[in-house]
């Protein structure tokens, strides 16, 4: 669980997140929930040739050249090194109605620990570039680049924590610059997981979450929470080189204090926010509904020059350091929206179709904000929903 002060305007927060949870589905894999007897099983110690049994592991290399479409590869806890990029090659993929697993042994606890790593673009942790995977449990951490990189489709991406990496710490893109329009990573979902403290050299491009450039459609994240990344919370980034990635949903979520890392490490140029929806003039109408924006470094929720038709709705904005909204052009529809701060700031913008059911900050709190000194905390609940409070009070049913 994570705390952090806040002087915030809570009272909002329950009506405008009591959907929180309410587009749940039922955790992907649930049929690997007990121990599967056909599994091939890895450990730190583990050795290329070993046979993959509990009592005989093999390395995560090993076990993903030889799991079959729809098997299950657990990882026993405690710390895996490497140096290099662990890969999920395309064409190792699953099926619709039975994705590949690769899960944390129930009850414990694996680390990928790429510190052997330089600083490099190549030097990614995990790739998924395989379709119908199930990544489960996992933590990422330390690589040169992205901690997870997803290149496949219609992945799900579940339980993971990706930490101290030199780029995003989840990204979704394509898996290489030939690889055509129709083959960009789509219908991927980031499930229940936590991304902080990600950070680049130049503190300009390490993100908590990605889906930028060129990700395809259907992509979603939802009950995921960026905070303490050196540049944006979550980062929509498309540019004319390559032109509009799919519309993406971010739903449920929480992204808080980005722009400053967790050791108080901040880089003014970066560009700090939480929800950072667009780039170069290029539209794609992305939706973002039901997720809060707290104390990040720059905007909450920001356009990003994207003037398409987003649908913006249920969330909450504050104490951002600049605007808790910032949508300057557009025709993005806002409902139900909420802007509040405990001191003076930035007027909210929010150029499209605004009507009443929003609050939106332009110098004072509206009704559904009631300021009061406390803590904000969260924590996943055990079905994977995220529950978030502002002084011991929970803001989620």
């Amino acid at each position: 669980m994570q705390h952090k002060p806040v002087l915030a305007c809570i009272g909002l927060l329950a009506g405008s997140l009591t959907a929180l949870g309410a587009t749940a589905q039922a955790a992907p894999g649930q049929e690997n929930a007990s121990i599967t007897a056909a599994a091939l099983y890895v450990a730190p110690d583990g050795t290329t040739d070993a046979a993959g049994s509990e009592s005989d592991p093999t390395t995560l290399a090993s076990a993903i050249s030889r799991v079959g479409a729809g098997g299950t590869i657990y990882l026993r806890g405690g710390t895996y090194r490497y140096g290099q990029t662990v890969t999920i090659p395309p064409g190792n993929d699953g099926t619709s109605g039975a994705r590949t697993t690769m899960a944390a042994y129930p009850g414990e606890k694996p680390v990928l620990n790429f510190s052997e790593m330089s600083e490099d673009p190549a030097n990614r942790g995990l790739a998924v570039n395989g379709d119908y995977w199930h990544i489960d449990g996992i933590t990422v951490e330390h690589a040169g680049d992205n901690g997870i990189f997803v290149g496949g489709s219609d992945n799900v991406i579940e339980r993971v924590v990706t930490r101290f990496n030199h780029d995003s710490g989840l990204q979704i893109s394509r898996i290489s610059s030939s690889t055509p329009d129709d083959e960009w990573p789509a219908n991927n979902l980031v499930l229940s997981s936590e991304s902080h403290d990600n950070a680049d050299s130049d503190g300009e491009d390490a993100d908590g979450f990605a889906a930028k450039l060129t990700a395809g459609p259907g992509n979603v994240f939802r009950y995921t929470v960026s905070h303490n990344n050196i540049d944006d919370g979550w980062d929509l980034y498309t540019k004319k080189d390559t032109g509009p990635i799919g519309p993406v949903t971010i739903e449920d979520s929480l992204s808080y204090d980005n722009g400053t890392l967790s050791d108080g490490t901040v880089n003014e140029d970066g560009d700090r926010n939480g929800f950072k929806l667009g780039g170069d003039g290029i539209e794609v109408d992305h939706v973002v509904r039901r997720n809060i924006a707290y104390n990040n470094g720059h905007h909450g929720f920001t356009y990003n020059s994207n003037p398409g038709s987003m649908t913006v709705s249920d969330n909450v904005g504050i104490d951002n350091e600049e605007r808790n909204f910032s949508f300057d052009k557009g025709t993005s529809v806002f409902r139900s929206n909420t802007s509040c701060r405990s001191g003076d700031g930035s007027n909210d913008k929010t150029v499209g179709d605004a009507d009443g059911s929003n609050q939106f900050w332009s110098g004072s709190n509206g009704s559904r904000c009631s300021a009061y000194s406390g803590a904000l905390a969260w924590s996943f609940a055990s079905d994977g929903h995220l529950v978030v409070s502002f002084g011991g009070n929970v803001v989620t049913p």
